[in-house]
């Protein structure tokens, strides 16, 4: 998560949807940068809701604005499945190793997700709270030309993103019934990616 101060402004880090990428080029330019615990760093709005926004108000701000981005939900999981793909989970729970895609997705759409699979939602990490605190500018990960000109309007400066935390190449061949399957249990998701910009 990055505070932009003066701008009012929140960059939420959504995981898995470049959130290194921008901690490195606008670190450097940010009031607040939270960078650990991962429970911080990755903060849902709801989590914003409850420890930031009473932080902020008592200091005489009562509105920051929230920013986000999202990504198509098939490419967000496959950049899960990828990145727990690397040597360092190897033997973990968490690991997708040996497993297909299509194992993963499966293992993702049941009720109880074994671990490998247990990485959220998107619709559930944007969820507005009951007090109004919701996000006020959602982007769409694949039009990064839009998130770059918000911010660079929005922060003043100019920004060059670096490629940062790359998951391994793997193959992300997913068969039409499990899509469908993925479409119809996680129907939120994917609406929250065609309504963001």
């Amino acid at each position: 998560m990055l505070v932009f101060w003066k701008a009012r402004l929140v960059l939420l880090a959504v995981p898995k949807t470049g959130t290194s990428a921008y901690e490195t080029a606008l670190g450097p330019h940010a009031s607040i940068s939270v960078l650990d615990p991962p429970e911080l760093k990755h903060a849902p709005v709801y989590r914003y809701n409850r420890f930031f926004r009473p932080m902020f108000e008592k200091m005489g701000v009562e509105h920051m604005e929230l920013m986000a981005v999202v990504r198509e939900p098939v490419s967000w999981l496959g950049s899960w499945y990828r990145y727990r793909q690397r040597d360092f989970l190897d033997g973990k729970p968490t690991s997708t190793r040996g497993l297909s895609f299509d194992q993963f997705v499966e293992a993702y759409t049941r009720g109880e997700r074994p671990p490998y699979a247990n990485v959220g939602s998107q619709a559930k990490f944007v969820e507005p709270r009951p007090n109004g605190t919701e996000v006020s500018h959602l982007f769409k990960y694949e039009n990064q030309a839009a998130i770059t000109a918000f911010l660079e309007e929005r922060l003043g400066l100019s920004l060059d993103l670096p490629r940062e935390n790359v998951s391994p190449r793997a193959d992300l061949a997913l068969s039409a019934e499990l899509e469908a399957r993925l479409r119809r249990k996680c129907a939120a998701d994917f609406e929250l990616w065609e309504r963001a910009r």
